[in-house]
């Protein structure tokens, strides 16, 4: 018993410590892999430049031309953009061809042709269509996020229990009533799941868009960093796409959770 509760009671500890050490190992061993010559700074820069770079670049525009907050936020905007639309068309969509035949009659065959193509792949005709600015940035985020809206909403919908809609019906409930209070809250949790997964379609999707048509944004700052030879503006460029995304994941997370607590009251 008592090694029992000395166990319980060092574990939250190790739990706190051990991420930590993990991420300083990391760290402390990739400086070393650089400084010591074993990979190239042209190749790969240490920590500490990225760290150093970091710095520079919040109050220091050149040499790409704008501050690192600026980047962030031009492509925290085409991002939201991107996937509020994804949001606003994918999740009714998928909703509908997952109860009305109609509805899935008309829209999954052309659905099931988009949806093999890697939004990427319609990158050339964006830029012909839009150009490089924000439209064409949203189109290609607005492709990355549709398909997983439409999947989780239309599998949330055939999820509904058969033998609530049959008794629904039994008690006379037509088609609608039953799509909207039956199947939609029934899809709920599958909608909320494509939230997080719609996320990290779009902020993936508006990288890849960024690093091969755009003049401003997080990818673009990548690009710039290949161009100029400047390894450690690739990897501050990377990290900020990371930690940018983390952090929206997060805050969607949060949303999501006091979403769901609403409903279920």
């Amino acid at each position: 018993m008592t090694a029992y509760r000395e166990v319980r009671v060092r574990t939250p500890l190790a739990l706190k410590i051990l991420p930590v050490l993990s991420i300083a190992s990391f760290f402390f061993l990739w400086e070393f892999v650089v400084r010591s010559g074993i990979v190239p700074s042209t190749m790969l820069a240490a920590p500490s430049d990225v760290a150093r770079l970091f710095v520079v670049k919040l109050t220091q525009a050149d040499p790409d031309g704008a501050l690192l907050q600026e980047h962030a936020w031009v492509s925290i905007q085409e991002a939201f953009t991107g996937y509020f639309l994804s949001l606003a068309v994918g999740i009714p969509l998928g909703l509908a061809m997952g109860w009305f035949v109609m509805a899935e009659g008309l829209a999954r065959p052309v659905f099931e042709i988009i949806r093999p193509i890697p939004p990427v792949a319609w990158i050339p005709l964006t830029i012909f269509w839009f150009g490089i600015g924000l439209p064409g940035k949203v189109f290609i985020i607005f492709l990355g996020g549709l398909v997983p809206c439409v999947i989780n909403a239309y599998v949330g919908v055939k999820m509904t229990n058969p033998t609530l809609i049959q008794m629904a019906r039994t008690y006379g409930a037509s088609d609608w009533q039953i799509f909207r209070q039956l199947c939609i809250p029934s899809a709920l949790p599958m909608v909320f799941g494509a939230l997080q997964i719609a996320l990290a379609c779009c902020w993936t999707n508006l990288v890849a868009a960024e690093l091969l048509a755009a003049d401003a944004g997080l990818g673009f700052l990548i690009t710039m960093g290949r161009r100029l030879a400047m390894p450690e503006m690739v990897v501050l460029g990377m990290v900020m796409v990371g930690l940018t995304g983390a952090v929206i994941g997060v805050v969607i997370d949060c949303v999501e959770k006091r979403l769901l607590a609403g409903i279920r009251r």
